[in-house]
C-alpha cells in the first residue's frame, strides 16, 4: 500500500500530524492547504507537493483524505468549484476524517457513487498531540471490502482502528461519543459552579471525585490543572467545535426520531458558553462560562 498515491485536504492542528506521518511510512503525498500556511514547510521538505484545488488533489491521488470543520467545510470541498466531486473517477476513494452530520454524509456518498468513487467515514478521536506521534484512534464506517483496502493507509496515523460498521455508521458513533463526553464536561463545569456558591472546598470535591466512580478522563482533562494551577487548556477541544458536534448529534436524534433530553441539555450549554464569549476557547473554559453567567468563583488566580 505504500505505493498508493495519498490526497490530504486540511493541514490543521489535526491534519498536519496525519500527513507528516504519512509521508513518514513512505506514501506519496499532494496536499491542499486552507487558510493557514504556517506549518506546511516541513511537509514540503519532506517530498510533499501542494496542490491548488481540490479538483488537482484528486487528480494526483489514489485515496483523498478530508480533514476539516465540519458539513459545510466538506460539501464545499466536495461540490465547490473545482471540488472534488468534478474531479471524480472509477476507482478513487475519498475518507473523510471529519465529525459531519450523516444526513449529509448520506447524500455525498450517493453522489460519489454515481461516478464510480467510494465515500468513506472515519472521524478521528484523540488530540493534536497524537496526530503528530501517529497515534489516532479512527471509527470506520464503510463495506467490509473497502476497509481492507484504506486500513494499510490509517496504520500510517493511527494507534487504534476501529471498523464500526457500513458506511455511515463512523460519523454515528462519532457524534454518540462526543454527546456522552460533552454532556460529561458540561455537567462537571455545572456541578462546580454549585459547589463554589455553596462554598465548598473545590479540591476536596476533586479529591473524592478522583477515587470514586464518577472519576474519568474527562473529568481529570476538565479539572487537575484547573485546580492545579488555574489554566484551562486540559482538555483540547475547542468549545465552538463541540457546540456544532452536539449540534449535528441533536439533529440526528430528532430524525431517528429518539427524544434527546440529555444531548439537548449539553447543546444548550455549549451554546451559551459561546455567546458569552468563550467559543474559541477549550472546553474547560466551560468553567469560565459558568464564573460569568453564575456569578461565582470557579478557577483559582
Amino acid at each position: 500500500m505504500t505505493t498508493s498515491r495519498i490526497g490530504f485536504i486540511g493541514i490543521g492542528m489535526m491534519g498536519h500530524g496525519m500527513a507528516k506521518n504519512l509521508l513518514a511510512k513512505g506514501f506519496a503525498l499532494t496536499f491542499k492547504a486552507h487558510r493557514n500556511r504556517a506549518n506546511l514547510a516541513d511537509l514540503l521538505a519532506a517530498g510533499a507537493t501542494e496542490a491548488g484545488t481540490p479538483a488537482a488533489t484528486a487528480q494526483a491521488a489514489d485515496i483523498v483524505f478530508i480533514c476539516v470543520t465540519g458539513s459545510p467545510q466538506v460539501e464545499d470541498i466536495v461540490y465547490g468549484a473545482d471540488g472534488l466531486l468534478g474531479a471524480a473517477r472509477q476507482g478513487l476513494i475519498v475518507v473523510d476524517t471529519s465529525t459531519a452530520e450523516p444526513s449529509s454524509t448520506t447524500r455525498i456518498r450517493a453522489d460519489f457513487a454515481a461516478k464510480g468513487v467510494k465515500f468513506i467515514d472515519a472521524p478521528l478521536a484523540r488530540t493534536p498531540k497524537e496526530a503528530e506521534e501517529g497515534r489516532l484512534n479512527t471509527m470506520v464506517g464503510a463495506d467490509a471490502e473497502d476497509f481492507q483496502v484504506i486500513e494499510p493507509v490509517l496504520k500510517a496515523f493511527c494507534e487504534n482502528i476501529f471498523h464500526v460498521g457500513p458506511p455511515g455508521h463512523g460519523h454515528v458513533l462519532k457524534l454518540v461519543n462526543n454527546m456522552m463526553a460533552m454532556s460529561f464536561a458540561a455537567c462537571i463545569a455545572e456541578a462546580f459552579a454549585v459547589a463554589a456558591k455553596s462554598g465548598l472546598d473545590l479540591k476536596r470535591l476533586y479529591d473524592v471525585v478522583s477515587v470514586g466512580g464518577v472519576n474519568c478522563g474527562i473529568f481529570q482533562m476538565m479539572t487537575s490543572k484547573t485546580l492545579t494551577d488555574g489554566s484551562v487548556d486540559g482538555f483540547k477541544f475547542g468549545i465552538a467545535n463541540a457546540q456544532k458536534d452536539l449540534r449535528y448529534y441533536t439533529h440526528l436524534a430528532e430524525t431517528l426520531p429518539v427524544s434527546s433530553f440529555m444531548g439537548e441539555a449539553a447543546h444548550q450549554s455549549l451554546i451559551q458558553a459561546v455567546n458569552l464569549g468563550f467559543g474559541d476557547k477549550l472546553i474547560a473554559s466551560l468553567f469560565e462560562a459558568q464564573e460569568k453567567a453564575s456569578n461565582v468563583k470557579i478557577i483559582p488566580r
